[in-house]
């Protein structure tokens, strides 16, 4: 039998079980297993990996394990610049795009609140999710590490929060997207582009409070829904203040 030693570090340490956080894990092997599946194996998803070192010099995914190997593994990385030959996680190109897996509907509505491009269905299929994500280069947001482990999906991020809001914050802090934020032009329901409307298109939609007060509405062109600055426009306006509050 032979073995390898395994180090995970930064926020992919956490995505261990407790008795293996912060150490070396032996991996014995009879065969030579690929870095990637020895990696999913111990409970981290490829999606969530960047940087590979064997032996203290650069790896791949598709590195085939030795007697004696010695495998650093580490996360994306936020603040510190590293060579472009060094990233196993494939560069993001124009605007960013996301699709959400079944339990994750109130992030995708915080995330089109903000006018990021986020597809959601709650019937959606792990498999539907896992081509959705390849065919449209979307990335696949989860809380399912197995659905990130599929082979077809190279583009994701395991949803770590259980709260909606906390989950938005990680987010928009993972994928760096403070500068990228452009509230309240994309329908919450359905993801499409808000158009102006004037009023008198949509007077008699209105209740009678709203038809008083307001002036401005935009609606969704794919499901009609009339949106107006209100009271729930000054909450979400509230939300955000306290995402930007809590980053910084």
């Amino acid at each position: 039998m032979k073995q390898a030693y395994f180090r995970f570090y930064a926020e992919l340490d956490d995505l261990l079980s407790p008795p293996r956080k912060g150490q070396s894990l032996p991996y014995a092997f009879f065969e030579a297993p690929s870095v990637k599946d020895v990696i999913e194996a111990l409970g981290v998803p490829h999606t969530e990996v960047d940087l590979i070192l064997v032996n203290s010099e650069l790896g791949a995914f598709s590195y085939q394990l030795r007697d004696g190997d010695r495998i650093s593994v580490y996360p994306v990385f936020r603040r510190l610049k590293i060579s472009p030959l060094t990233h196993l996680q494939p560069p993001s190109e124009g605007e960013m795009r996301f699709v959400l897996d079944t339990h994750l509907g109130k992030l995708a509505a915080y995330l089109r609140m903000l006018g990021f491009d986020s597809l959601y269905r709650n019937d959606c299929q792990d498999e539907e999710l896992a081509q959705i994500s390849a065919n449209q280069h979307r990335i696949l947001l989860s809380r399912d590490r197995g659905l990130l482990k599929r082979s077809m999906v190279t583009r994701g991020y395991l949803v770590c929060a259980a709260h909606p809001r906390d989950q938005l914050i990680e987010v928009v802090r993972r994928f760096d997207l403070s500068g990228s934020i452009a509230p309240f032009w994309r329908c919450f329901h359905c993801n499409a582009h808000l158009r102006p409307v004037a009023k008198e298109i949509v007077n008699d939609r209105l209740l009678p409070h709203t038809r008083q007060h307001y002036d401005e509405f935009h609606i969704c062109p794919e499901c009609e829904r009339v949106y107006w600055k209100g009271s729930h426009y000054q909450r979400m306006k509230t939300l955000i203040e306290r995402i930007f509050h809590a980053m910084n």
